[in-house]
This record gives structure tokens, C-alpha cells and sequence, in this order.
């Protein structure tokens, strides 16, 4: 804010026969509000407050008076006496009184370095009587806005790699009716020799690990419920039995320990309907059977329900029955994946031979960006329709600032699935080619992607001159934007232990933001230390500070000046 008398308004008169302007418009008192100018939100905003003394314009005299910022002329204003014909603001002649005048232009980058200033007429009745200016009444512009580091960020789909997995082998005996017995051609079934090959490859794997073998005994449901129940815990005995003798031939020592579950499940009536449905019985036959089933709760009364079904019960007897009289072997053991030294090697080397998560896994533990590439492009390549690896080659294409293949990727990962880690991202790529409108329609679409998404929010709004909204978009990590932000919105204190905790503690820009926090302070010597740091670590900051509105209050300290 600056107060400032505004002496001699007109100019001499032309004759000595005119009245003089002192005798027109007498000293006036203004505010200009701020001074030095400010840039917010892409617009300068004047506020000029105008005091007109005690008879301060005669009353039959008007001004029109016009600001000039640089070159840019602003909204005219016209003041007038009490008896003064026009439209102007009426000022009294023995009070005086006062205006205000407001007015806000588009910035431009020569108003940088420039100059608020005010020309003008003054007539009495019609006649013109004198000219205005130029007059300075306050310096443009500060621009520290745009010190925001418009470093739009870009959100990484998830994995879902587990380095350990549980996962089974199973094979499955089955039996005669009401025996428990194994069949000597029982141990030639392809699924009992692929059990023995199986505990013989996996002997000494260290990245399979086996935890539990269990066996479950079934019955089919005819004959007498007690006798089945026995019967179907025998076989499970028989499983173990054979399956020991498996882990023998296969030298498998986990195998033969005591790491066995046995169960006796009894009849297996959710087996029976889950093959009765499987098999070529036609519908009317198979509801029939469900009906009985579903019926009679009584085994006894269902078994003979069943056998009172001639055909139907034959066809069962000889189909299904057989089925349910089996031990199912399930062997439970842990896969543990590659290590991370494994899947950098093969990731840089052949990612192909990765699986999806294992792949998306792997490039979050390389550095190189072309490696990271690479496996992400071996991802697209093998799993074309899952939407992850899209969206992540495109986060490495950003990264690379590769504008036009990351935009590509972003919008095939977003066709594939509409989601707002795309829709975020796709955020960045606008609002890094300068295109805020559609930034921000992409980044509301991303909410809840991430803080990266509040991140990028928080750089339109000081974009927009919305610095409260900044602050809190920025989020919890100190950063360069969150701590400009808290400046603009009035907490320069804040703003330095911001930085001071920021990857930018010691960058120039750092120092440079840290100089304007401590001159708005108005803590001079610190600031001009500050700046002077700013400097060493990068020249280019010199000319930016000579020119910076932030420091014009102590142009003429040796401070400041010994910097330039």
C-alpha cells in the first residue's frame, strides 16, 4: 500500500491569462492497494483510493483522468465539481470527499517492469484548461506466482505380485464299492504318476515349500450311513498310505513327515449333485432325483427312494456312484516367486518371461527409465487387455517427456477401463502443454488417485490465484509449490520451514523463494543473504532478482545493491 501527495496536478498554464490548474484541482492524497502492483490468477488488479481536500476542485471543473499501466491504457475515470456539467463522480467544494477507482487488466510480460501512471484533462465548463502527467503513483508487478514449478505428476498403477503363494497339487484314488482297499491299477492313473514325478522335481526346490498334505475320504450315498462314514475315513487312510509310499520312491523327505490331515467326509452328497448336473441324464430324470434328494432327510428312506427308480438307478449305480467312492490327495504348499535381484536381471534381460504382476513388479525396482520401458512394453505386448501396463509405459513416456506417446498410452489404458488414475494422468499431460481448462475437467475426473492428483490441483490453484485451496491441495509432503503457496496466502514463516524441510532446502530456487519469504518479512539482511546463495548456486537468478518487485523497497540498500 503506498500513500503519496499528488502535487502540481496540471501543468503551468499556456497564458498568463488562464487561471492556474493549482487554482482548478488542489494537491490530492491517494492509495494504491497494493503497490507495487500484484499479478494473481492472470490478471493485475489497481485499486487506487483518491482524497480530495477541503475545496480541493473548483466547482465548475472536471478531470478526466486516464491510468496507464506501461502502455496499456486502463479504464478512464471522470471527477467533477458540485456545479460541473457531465457524468463524472461528483466531488463538493467545501468538504471535498473521496473516490475509489478499481479496475484489472490481463497480464502481460512487460508489465514485469513498469509503471502505474495517471495523464489526463482538466476543463472548466467546456473549455479544456490544463493537461495531467504522466505521474507515477506506483511500480509493476510482482509475479511470484509464476515461480510455480509446473512438475504435473503422473500415478502409477499397482501390482498385485505376492513373493509367496499358496497353491496346491492334487491327485485322487478311487475305490470299489464298500472297499477301501487300493487297486493295483489305481497306482498306474496318470494323476497318481504325475503326484510321484511332482514330489520328486520339487525335492530341495527352495521356492516350493510344502506345508500340509490332506486326504479326504468319500462315500457314494447308498448303502448304510454309519458304514459309509467308517468307509470314507478308511480310504482317507489308504491315501496316506500310498501317498507315503510316493514321497519314498521320490526321496521327498517332507513327505514322509507328520504333516498329514485325514478326514472322513462320509456321503458325498454335494459331490453326487455336482455330477448328476454334469451328466447326460436328461432334465426330467435329474430333477426327479434332486426331488428325492432334497425330500427325504433320512438316508435310509432316500436310498430306498432312490433304488424304487429302476433305470434311473441303475444309471447312477454305474455313472456316478463310482465317482464319489475316492480319496481326493491335495497337497498344500507355498510358492515363493523370484527374488528382487532375479526379477531385475531377467525384467532387463527377458521380460517376456514374466508374468504380469511379476512384470509390473519389476520395473518399480530398476532406476533406468529405458529399462523400466521395457518391461512395460513386454507387458502391453503379452497381456494387451489389461489396462496397468498401458497406463505405466505412459507414465515412463512422461517422465522422458515423450508428450505424444504418453498421452497415447494414457488413453488406450483409460479405453481398456475408464479410470481416474488415467483421467489423472491425462490431467498432467494438459496441464503441462498449458491447457488449464482441460486439466482441470481431467483432474476432477481423477480424484481419488492418489496424492499425486492433489498435487497437481494444487498448481492450477495458484495458477488461478486460489492459495488457500493450494495449501491444502499440496498435501502433507513439504515441497517447493506448498511452501509458494503458503506464501502467497500470507504465511511467509510458514513458508520457510516449509522449504527448509523440501528436496529444494538448498536448490537456488530454494534460496531465491526464502529471500522473498524473509523481504516480505521485512527482514532485509537476511533476505539479501539468502538471495546471495540463490545466485552462486545458479547466475540466472541475478537478473531475475534486479528486475523482481519483491525486493524494489530495498533497491537503494548496500545489501542488495553490493549483488548487483
Amino acid at each position: 500500500m503506498k500513500k503519496q501527495s499528488l502535487t502540481g496536478l496540471a501543468l503551468v498554464a499556456l497564458t498568463g491569462t488562464l487561471l492556474s490548474s493549482c487554482d482548478l484541482l488542489k494537491d490530492l492524497e491517494y492509495t494504491v492497494t497494493p503497490s507495487p502492483l500484484e499479478m494473481h490468477g492472470d490478471s493485475v488488479r489497481v485499486k487506487v483510493d483518491v482524497k480530495f481536500p477541503e475545496k480541493g476542485i473548483r466547482k465548475k471543473v472536471s478531470a478526466e483522468i486516464q491510468p496507464m499501466l506501461g502502455e496499456t491504457a486502463l479504464k478512464p475515470i471522470t471527477v467533477q465539481g458540485e456545479k460541473a456539467t457531465g457524468n463524472g463522480t461528483v466531488i463538493q467544494f467545501k468538504p471535498g470527499g473521496q473516490l475509489s477507482y478499481y479496475d484489472i487488466v490481463p497480464y502481460q510480460s512487460s508489465y514485469e517492469v513498469t509503471e502505474l501512471n495517471i495523464t489526463g484533462k482538466i476543463f472548466k465548463g467546456t473549455k479544456e484548461k490544463d493537461a495531467l502527467g504522466p505521474i507515477k503513483i506506483a511500480d509493476g508487478t510482482i509475479i511470484t506466482p509464476l515461480l510455480v514449478n509446473k512438475d504435473f505428476k503422473v500415478v502409477l498403477e499397482k501390482d498385485n505380485f505376492k513373493r509367496v503363494t499358496e497353491k496346491s497339487y492334487m491327485a485322487t484314488i478311487n475305490f470299489d464299492k464298500g472297499k477301501f482297499n487300493v487297486k493295483p491299477n489305481e497306482l498306474k492313473d496318470k494323476d497318481i504318476i504325475d503326484l510321484e514325478n511332482w514330489l520328486r522335481d520339487v525335492e530341495g526346490n527352495d521356492k516350493v515349500q510344502i506345508k500340509a498334505i490332506n486326504i479326504t475320504g468319500y462315500a457314494s450315498p447308498e448303502g448304510e450311513e454309519d458304514k459309509n462314514n467308517t468307509l470314507s475315513t478308511d480310504r482317507s487312510n489308504s491315501g496316506k498310505t500310498v501317498t507315503l509310499n510316493l514321497a519314498k520312491k521320490a526321496n521327498n523327505a517332507i513327505a514322509q513327515t507328520e504333516i498329514y490331515n485325514l478326514v472322513g467326509k462320509g456321503e458325498d452328497y454335494p459331490g453326487f449333485k455336482a455330477e448328476l448336473e454334469k451328466s447326460k441324464m436328461n432334465e426330467d430324470e435329474k430333477n426327479l432325483v434332486i426331488r428325492v434328494l432334497e425330500m427325504h432327510k433320512d438316508p435310509v428312506t432316500r436310498e430306498q427312494e432312490m433304488r424304487n427308480m429302476g433305470k434311473t438307478f441303475t444309471y447312477l449305480d454305474n455313472n456316478i456312484f463310482p465317482k464319489l467312492r475316492r480319496a481326493e490327495i491335495k497337497v498344500v504348499y507355498d510358492k515363493v516367486g523370484y527374488s528382487d535381484e532375479e526379477l531385475k536381471t531377467i525384467g532387463a534381460s527377458k521380460p517376456e518371461q514374466l508374468d504380469l504382476e511379476e512384470m509390473l513388479f519389476a520395473a518399480t525396482l530398476v532406476d533406468n527409465n529405458d529399462t523400466k520401458l521395457k518391461i512395460y512394453k513386454a507387458a502391453v505386448a503379452k497381456y494387451p487387455t489389461d489396462h496397468r501396463a498401458f497406463n505405466n509405459a505412459g507414465a515412463v513416456y512422461y517422465w522422458q517427456g515423450n508428450m505424444a506417446e504418453a498421452k497415447a498410452m494414457f488413453e488406450k489404458a483409460n479405453n481398456i477401463k475408464d479410470n481416474n488414475i488415467a483421467k489423472n494422468n491425462l490431467g498432467a499431460i494438459a496441464g503441462a502443454a498449458g491447457d488449464r481448462k482441460e486439466a482441470a475437467k481431467l483432474l476432477a475426473q481423477g480424484k481419488g488417485s492418489g496424492a499425486e492428483n492433489g498435487y497437481n490441483w494444487a498448481i492450477l490453484n495458484i495458477l488461478d490465484g486460489k492459495y488457500a485451496e493450494a495449501v491444502s491441495n499440496a498435501g502433507g509432503d513439504a515441497s517447493f509449490n506448498k511452501a509458494l503457496a503458503q506464501m502467497l496466502n500470507g504465511s511467509a514463516e510458514t513458508a520457510i520451514k516449509t522449504i527448509n524441510q523440501s528436496a529444494d532446502k538448498e536448490s537456488a530456487q530454494g534460496y531465491y523463494l526464502k529471500a522473498i519469504a524473509c523481504a516480505r518479512l521485512d527482514k532485509a539482511a537476511e533476505a539479501a543473504a539468502i538471495l546471495k546463495n540463490a545466485i552462486s548456486k545458479d547466475s540466472a537468478w541475478k537478473a531475475k532478482a534486479a528486475k523482481d518487485r519483491e525486493f524494489l523497497k530495498y533497491a537503494e540498500e548496500s545489501s542488495f545493491t553490493a549483488l548487483f
